[in-house]
Order: structure tokens, then sequence, then C-alpha cells
């Protein structure tokens, strides 16, 4: 997700806190929060299949 959006991200979610949102910044709101979550959940599974599990004994030889 570029810079652009996770600002846009950050400042609704302050005028969310400050005065409100109206309800086409709200949808905003949720398709960016979405679609931040499915990319953080993609980067995750992405690096989570990348680790390599090894099995070393007590000797210090891999079995």
């Amino acid at each position: 997700m570029d810079k652009v959006k996770i600002e846009r991200i950050n400042f609704l979610a302050r005028k969310a806190k400050a005065e409100g949102l109206s309800e086409a910044e709200k949808a905003e709101q949720k398709a960016l929060r979405d679609e931040y979550r499915a990319e953080f959940r993609r980067s995750l599974i992405e690096q989570l299949d990348s680790i390599e599990f090894v099995d070393i004994r007590r000797d210090g030889k891999e079995s």
C-alpha cells in the first residue's frame, strides 16, 4: 500500500475522532482499511511461508 493511502487512513482516523465523518468518508475509510488489512495479511503469509524450519540435535548436527 502506498504512502498516500496510509496518510489518508490516518487523516480520516484523526478527523473521525475530532469531528466525525460523513457517510462517504466512512465508506472510504472502510475501503482503505480493508485494503490495508488484505495487504498486511498477504505480506504476513508470504513471510511465514518463507520460514524454513531446521531440526538440530543436541550435538549440533542437523538430523
